[in-house]
Parts: C-alpha cells; sequence; structure tokens
C-alpha cells in the first residue's frame, strides 16, 4: 500500500520530504500545518519529490514515532495530534505522519499559518495563509457566514426603497414564501436576515440583495457581476454591474430571455417548444454562482453566452465536502447560508437544496449534453452547459413516453436512457457510476426502465448489460438500427465461431466462450444451436475432450463460396463449354445456406 501511495506520486494529501540532510524541524511541523490545514493527509519522510525512496538520516532512524509525534503536538497551536509510523521498505526506513484534518486553523508555533494548494502549472505546494483569507477558510468549512456578519458603519438608510418593491414583485412572481407578502419593509427586513440588532444595521447579505448601489460600491469592492456575449473571438456585449443582486438578476433573465429562441416539436398532434437552454436550468445556475460566491475574493461572478455553450464562473471554489463525483448526491452545503436562505425563501432557486439536479435534467430536457463542471479549480467554480445543436428526438421520446406514463421522468432515468441513446450500450458499473448511487440503485433503475418498456437486457452479455427497447428506437424513427442492434451479437458471435474453426480446423466450449465473451454454458448452447443446423458437427466423448468441426455441407458450401470469387476470365473454359458438354457434367449440389438466426 506505501509503495503505492508512493508511485502515485504527490497530492493535495500526499508529501514527501527528504531526509539526507537531516530534515529541519521547523520545515517538518510546516509540513505537517500545511496539510491539516487542507484535507489532512500522510507526510512521508525519506522519500525526494520525484518519489525517490532514499530513507531516513540516522538522527530520525533512532527516533521513535510517539516522540515524533510530541515534537509535533509542541510544536503546533492549538496542539496538533499525528499518528506516526516508521516502516522499513528494501532501500531504507521512512517515517509516515497521519495528520487529521484541522476542524480549526493550526499554525506553527512560532505564527506560520499555511495551506497545501495547486500552483499554477497544477503541483501542490505548500502556501501562507493570509490574514485576509480566514473568513474564507471558515466559509468553506461551513463554520462562518459572512453574509451574516452586520457591516459597521451602515444603516438602515442604505437600504434602497425600490429594491424592497422589486423584492415583493419577485416573491408573487416565483411563488415564495407567502408569510412575508404582508409584512412591512421593517418587518421583512428583520425576517429575511437584511438586519441585525435593535439599531436596525444591515448585514452582508443585506446590502447585497437591496443596498444602495452607492453604498455596495464602497461597503463591499469584492461584488461585481460581468454579463458578456461572445461571437467566436469578438466580444458583443461586454456589461459589468455593481448593482444589488435582484437587480442584477432582473437584467441577466431579461438579457437571456431575449437570445434564448424556441424549436417547435409535434407531439401526439400537440405542437411543444422545446427552448435552446432551459430557463430554470439557467437561472439556478446563475444564482447558485451569486449566493456561493466568495465575497471575500476579489472578482466578479461572470455569465458568458457562446456560439454553442452558456458558461458561468463565480470566485470561490467547491466548499469542503463537495467534490465533482458527488455532486448529484451531496448535501446542500452553502457558502453564504443566509444569502442562500434568502434567495430560497424569494422563490429564485430551489427549495430542497437540489438545484444541481434541475440543471442537469434542464440540459436533457432541452436535448443537449450534461453540463460539464470539470474545468472548476480551488479559486474558481466554472460550469459549462453546451449548446448547439440540440438533439430532438430525444426530446420527443421524453416527452411522448412521459405522456405515456403519465409522469414526469426522473433525472436519474433521463441520464440512463441519454447515455443509452449516445452509446448504444450500459452495463451495471456505468450506470452506478453516472447516477452516483452506486450498483445496487443502478439494476433497481434498470429492472424498472424495463418494466415501463423503455429499455431490454441483452442476455447473452457477459456481464448484465441493457439497450434501448424497439419502442423507443421506433419513436426515434430508427426502427431497423434496434434490429441491427439485437441481432448483432447472435450473427456475429456465429460468423466468428466458423472463422475460427476455419482457420484452426477445430473449436472447444471453453475456446468459444473465450472467443465470443460468454459464459460455458452460454457457449453450449451456441454450438448446440450450429450444430441442429448442421454448421457444425460434435466431435469427441462429450465433457472437457468434446469439440466442434465443421459439418461436411458447410465445408463444401464454403467452398462453392471461395470458387464463386474466381475472376470471370478464369472461367473460359467452362464458358465455351458446348449445351452436350455441360450435359455430361455431375449434377452440383446447391451451396447451403448457412442461415442466422436474429
Amino acid at each position: 500500500m506505501l509503495i503505492k501511495l508512493i508511485g502515485d506520486g504527490e497530492t493535495l494529501t500526499v508529501e514527501f520530504k527528504s531526509d539526507r540532510k537531516p530534515l529541519p524541524e521547523n520545515e517538518l511541523v510546516e509540513a505537517v500545518v500545511c496539510l491539516a490545514n487542507k484535507h489532512g493527509g500522510k507526510l512521508v519522510i525519506g522519500v525526494e519529490d520525484d518519489g525517490c525512496i532514499t530513507g531516513l538520516n540516522q538522527k530520525l532512524v533512532e527516533c521513535s514515532p510517539g516522540l515524533l509525534s510530541a515534537l509535533i503536538a509542541s510544536k503546533t497551536t492549538p496542539s496538533l495530534s499525528v499518528e506516526t509510523a516508521m516502516i522499513d521498505l528494501p532501500e531504507g526506513r521512512v517515517a509516515v505522519i497521519n495528520v487529521p484534518t484541522a476542524p480549526q486553523l493550526v499554525s506553527t508555533s512560532n505564527g506560520r499559518t499555511l495551506i497545501r494548494r495547486l500552483d499554477t502549472r497544477g503541483k501542490p505546494q505548500c502556501q501562507p495563509l493570509y490574514p485576509s483569507e480566514i473568513d474564507s477558510w471558515y466559509a468553506d468549512r461551513g463554520q462562518r457566514d459572512v453574509t451574516a456578519r452586520q457591516i459597521t458603519g451602515t444603516t438602515w438608510d442604505d437600504l434602497d426603497p425600490l429594491e424592497f418593491v422589486r423584492l415583493r414583485r419577485l416573491l408573487s412572481e416565483y411563488r415564495g414564501d407567502i408569510s412575508l407578502q404582508d409584512l412591512s419593509d421593517r418587518e421583512l427586513a428583520q425576517a429575511l436576515g437584511f438586519v441585525r440588532g435593535d439599531d436596525l444595521v444591515p448585514t452582508l447579505a443585506g446590502l447585497l440583495v437591496i443596498g444602495r448601489e452607492s453604498v455596495l460600491i464602497e461597503q463591499v469592492p469584492t461584488h461585481e457581476v460581468a454579463f458578456q456575449v461572445l461571437r467566436g473571438q469578438d466580444v458583443a456585449i461586454n456589461e459589468f454591474y455593481r448593482w444589488p443582486l435582484l437587480r442584477v438578476f432582473e437584467r441577466i433573465m431579461e438579457a437571456f430571455s431575449l437570445r434564448n429562441e424556441e424549436n417547435e416539436l409535434t407531439v401526439d398532434l400537440f405542437r411543444v417548444g422545446v427552448p435552446a437552454y432551459d430557463p430554470r436550468a439557467f437561472r439556478e445556475a446563475v444564482n447558485n454562482a451569486l449566493t456561493h460566491r466568495d465575497y471575500n475574493r476579489i472578482g466578479a461572478v461572470h455569465i458568458q453566452t457562446h456560439d454553442d455553450a452558456l458558461v458561468i464562473r463565480n470566485p470561490g471554489g467547491f466548499v469542503e465536502g463537495i467534490q465533482l463525483d458527488s455532486l448529484l448526491v451531496s448535501g446542500p452545503l452553502p457558502r453564504n447560508p443566509l444569502l442562500a436562505d434568502i434567495f430560497k425563501r424569494i422563490g429564485l432557486v430551489e427549495r430542497t437544496g437540489r438545484g444541481i439536479g434541475l440543471i442537469y435534467s434542464g440540459q436533457l430536457r432541452t436535448g443537449h449534453p450534461l453540463p460539464d463542471y470539470s474545468a472548476t479549480t480551488n479559486s474558481n467554480v466554472i460550469v459549462r452547459l453546451p449548446g448547439g445543436k440540440a438533439d430532438l428526438d430525444f426530446v420527443k421520446i421524453i416527452l411522448a413516453e412521459e405522456r405515456r406514463l403519465k409522469r414526469l421522468l426522473t433525472l436519474d432515468e433521463l441520464i440512463l436512457l441519454n447515455y443509452l441513446r449516445q452509446e448504444g450500450e450500459i452495463n451495471i458499473v456505468e450506470a452506478g457510476r453516472l447516477t452516483q448511487k452506486g450498483e445496487a440503485h443502478a439494476r433497481h433503475l434498470l429492472e424498472e426502465l424495463m418494466e415501463n418498456g423503455l429499455v431490454e437486457r441483452i442476455k447473452t452479455a457477459k456481464q448484465r448489460e441493457y439497450h434501448l427497447s424497439a419502442s423507443v428506437y421506433r419513436q426515434m424513427g430508427r426502427p431497423e438500427a434496434y434490429i441491427r442492434r439485437r441481432g448483432f451479437d447472435q450473427l456475429q458471435r456465429e460468423q466468428m465461431i466458423v472463422q475460427y474453426i476455419k482457420t484452426n480446423g477445430r473449436i472447444t466450449r471453453g475456446q468459444t466462450a473465450e472467443l465470443c465473451r460468454i459464459n460455458r454454458n452460454q457457449a453450449r448452447y451456441l454450438l448446440g444451436k450450429l450444430a441442429g443446423r448442421d454448421i457444425l458437427k460434435h466431435m469427441g466423448i462429450g465433457g472437457r475432450s468434446g469439440y466442434y468441426i465443421l459439418s461436411e455441407d458447410a465445408k463444401a458450401s464454403i467452398s462453392l463460396t471461395e470458387e464463386a470469387k474466381i475472376p470471370a476470365s478464369d472461367d473460359s473454359k467452362v464458358s465455351n463449354l458446348k449445351p452436350s458438354d455441360t450435359k455430361s457434367q455431375p449434377e452440383q449440389k446447391a451451396p447451403i445456406q448457412l442461415k442466422l438466426d436474429l
């Protein structure tokens, strides 16, 4: 396990330290602090940066694990408890220090606070954590809400009365919390957390949502939103806003609506408009960027429309606990809980906290690929919503099936059907990865799709696999594709067996199983089927010693087929025969037809 860990190289949770020259105590402690302030991990001493194992210096060789752990505890503030082990490898002894994730910021005893980050080349490095970043560190871990902080020096008069009017309109339009609708401005501000205390001092969230523009520019210099329309390499629109968030939201949704063209589909005699981008998905993505951005960082939220995609980015990476491979199943972990709650109560974002699901399903329901978060970094969340030409056939299938089933298809069903539409087949392992809920859930879901007539199981596959059903292919206008997919495996396997015997003279059950990627029982059935159609002949006494060869009729058919491929110029003698000579020729047996059942 340790050899593999070393072989995989340094990561955000693994660091190597050389001890060829005695490792200074301060460098050792700084490396531990650096790991603890990120995700924790392992510090391996006696290994070079390139993974070469050089072992420990004599001083550390003689040091006990307990003494090394005590040294680290005495040199960190607050004291950090680590586990240390000495491990002997062929190249020499190394020390492995297991560093826990720090629940609060840890510094060295001489005041150095560091954190492990990726540098501009993508390599992990220990870097200083500056005082201005401390609030962000706690916010990322859900331990501090900067938007709930009162802004010293501001008063009730710094809130804009016109923004209260906008707020009430949005509450009605988006069907927000009805308990807020009859409150006075002051009651509304207190209920939503815009102000705190008897003197009604605005919070950061209050200023962001309904603050005056001039006050925002002065008190919240990190707040900025950019809307850009890019056409190739040219920038058609490039607007930057320092407005209150509700005003920014309305401006962006208006600009989006003007550019969001529709396609028209006919489903069961009904005409249905399909937008280029799903408005709810776009709204959710924009509001996620506005409410989850890091307001301690300088930088604008960017909403960009490209020729073939929408790109939304906001300062601040994923909060702790959110990973790319678990976006669909991670619970809501807002960086700014108060601001996120305000948007939920107004009705601007999904109240259940499952807005990511809306973004995913919105993409699929408009016939586009899934959203792409892969460009996200430690300092920015970036989501790309692919556009371009929509797969309207897939949209038509979704709408038709939902009418037939009398319910909306779930996100997991949409994800699997979309994958099958693109790739043709899916197995349990891949389905579990796509839905992010494991193989047991994927198996249950695929079986339900079978019962609903949307997919069929491939019975002859080595592992359980599925493809779209005949009815779905028919709705796509591609019934021949279903026939090819359904019959291809059987036809191909039979042809492979015949070709194998033609080349090697015989084939066994085990060789058939390996050749066709099926189990031995399926191989026995397939060989028996070919023997029953007089294509193969069983030889031997059965069991492991049995094998199959081509039947005489099959050999004759193959021979005649090959003769038929000879060029006409080589058959001059046959073509010059007289009729009387032709009669004297022995009657040739018609070639046997190798009928391969579909």
